[in-house]
């Protein structure tokens, strides 16, 4: 994971008892067993899905939710959700804080990862992620005609597709500036007219007497140790999901109008939530 903003990373945030490598065995145990559990069932709902439906997922998109609302149960983190996900047909952006931020965007809403083509060979996260029907992107120009053509094919089957145009997960106490590459896909002629953003603000309040940015995954920080250190806390925090107004690709006259209107709204949301915590 590659960092371009300053932000020390704590080493240790805290020490870890033997109740707390209790907590991480027993909740990594859950968690193989949820995660795995699902995607073999999904994998076996979609081998009768696709023949039927295509690109289309009527189904297997609730098995991805079930887990992931578990998920936070089995972890001890609370969930708090503002506001309503959009019911146009259209695409969500949100800030990146860390992982985390997957399994929260997916138990608010059905939804469609957009990620770097990397991800699709990571050990694990990689077949997750082609399971679950993530766009994978890459990210050069040549592409970028084809890479619209399957948004469009995505979002006209009523796909929810969800970004993050910060490029980078961060500290969680902060937002950056949106790269608005991907926003030029939304200003194709068939989807121009048709297609809506709903910016969304997700921030984290730590445990009781951690770090801040005890969520936050940034710089050279591992996803294991990361992992680990957030399974082993008792008391945990909580997550807010903040969804904003919709807003209309055709009010805008170009992709970094489009990308600062949500990149605004998402910063004043995480800003006001986080200064209130």
């Amino acid at each position: 994971m590659n960092s371009r903003w300053d932000s020390d990373v704590p080493q240790g945030q805290m020490d870890i008892h033997p109740l707390g490598w209790g907590l991480v065995m027993m909740r990594a145990v859950l968690l193989v067993i949820l995660v795995f559990g699902g995607l073999a069932v999904l994998l076996t709902l979609r081998l009768f899905e696709r023949p039927l439906f295509g690109q289309g997922r009527p189904v297997t998109p609730h098995i991805t939710q079930f887990v992931c609302k578990t998920s936070f149960f089995v972890m001890g983190i609370r969930r708090r959700t503002i506001g309503k996900p959009m019911l146009h047909r259209g695409a969500v952006v949100a800030n990146h804080t860390s992982w985390l931020d997957i399994f929260t965007l997916n138990a608010a809403q059905r939804i469609y990862f957009v990620s770097k083509s990397e991800v699709a060979g990571w050990p694990g996260i990689g077949w997750l992620a082609r399971a679950t029907g993530t766009v994978f992107i890459e990210r050069n120009p040549k592409r970028a005609r084809e890479q619209t053509q399957v948004f469009q094919q995505r979002l006209l089957h009523n796909h929810r597709l969800l970004f993050f145009p910060e490029g980078t997960s961060t500290d969680g106490l902060q937002v950056l500036s949106f790269k608005t590459t991907l926003f030029q896909a939304f200003f194709a002629p068939q989807l121009h007219d048709a297609i809506w953003i709903q910016p969304v603000s997700v921030s984290y309040k730590a445990p009781k007497g951690a770090d801040a940015r005890f969520y936050g995954w940034w710089g050279d920080m591992t996803f294991g140790g990361h992992l680990v250190e957030t399974l082993s806390v008792w008391r945990q925090g909580h997550v807010t999901t903040c969804y904003h107004p919709p807003i209309k690709v055709s009010d805008f006259q170009n992709r970094k109008d489009l990308a600062l209107a949500c990149e605004n709204q998402i910063r004043d949301g995480h800003q006001t939530d986080v200064s209130g915590q």
